[in-house]
Formats: structure tokens, C-alpha cells, sequence
């Protein structure tokens, strides 16, 4: 079960998300990666709809680091991978909270879409 988020006002400050960064988020929720992982992931979710060129993205994990939402991990390639500069990124416990949150009030615009028969009931 997702952690609860009611009436967490530090959460709730972080919401509505940038659909950028949720993507972010969204694609750090399951396991740790590095810049060109999370380049592909994001791409991968939002069906080729959302390209993060990589100055972009090193942006939006700074500044989701300074809040609190994403930290760097230990985490290092192998030392035969030819890339000791990879860096690794994970989620934090906040992060989590604020992307479940921002799921669930994204979920909530969907339904009042379908309800308007302006998204098709899924299949």
C-alpha cells in the first residue's frame, strides 16, 4: 500500500509536479539509475512523448536534490563498465510520497476526464 500523504503540507507544497520531473520520479520509483537510464526510461514511459535532452535533466535532478525529492547513490558501475564518472540517482522516502500524491491527483483529473467522455474507458 502507497505511504499515506494526507494533510503532509510539505508534500503538498511539491504539488502539482512539473510533468518533467514527475517522469523523473515515476521512473526512479522501482530502481536506482544513472542520467542515460533515466533519459530512456522516461522516454520509454511516456511513449515516446517526453525527450530529456541531458542539460535538462542534470537541472531538474539538482534542483529535485536540493528539495529533498532524489538523492545521489553510492551506487557505481562495475570498474570494468569504462564509466567511473556514471552517476547513480534514487528516490528518497520524500520523493516517494510526492510522486504517489501527484499520481493520485493526476488519477483523479483522469476520472473527471472519462466521466466528461473526453478519455476513452480503457479496455
Amino acid at each position: 500500500m502507497p505511504p499515506s500523504t494526507a494533510h503532509d503540507p510539505a508534500t503538498e507544497s511539491q504539488v502539482p509536479m512539473n510533468p518533467r520531473d514527475f517522469l523523473i520520479l515515476f521512473s526512479l520509483v522501482d530502481q536506482e539509475s544513472h542520467g542515460y537510464g533515466l533519459v530512456k526510461e522516461v522516454e520509454r514511459q511516456s511513449e515516446g512523448e517526453v525527450r530529456l535532452d541531458p542539460a535538462n535533466l542534470y537541472r531538474s535532478l539538482k534542483r529535485m536534490i536540493r528539495q529533498g525529492l532524489v538523492e545521489e547513490s553510492d551506487r557505481r558501475p562495475a570498474p570494468d563498465s569504462h564509466d567511473e564518472r556514471r552517476r547513480y540517482y534514487a528516490i528518497t522516502g520524500f520523493g516517494r510520497r510526492v510522486v504517489t500524491r501527484e499520481a493520485a491527483r493526476i488519477d483523479k483529473l483522469a476520472a473527471a476526464a472519462r466521466a466528461r467522455n473526453l478519455v476513452p474507458e480503457s479496455e
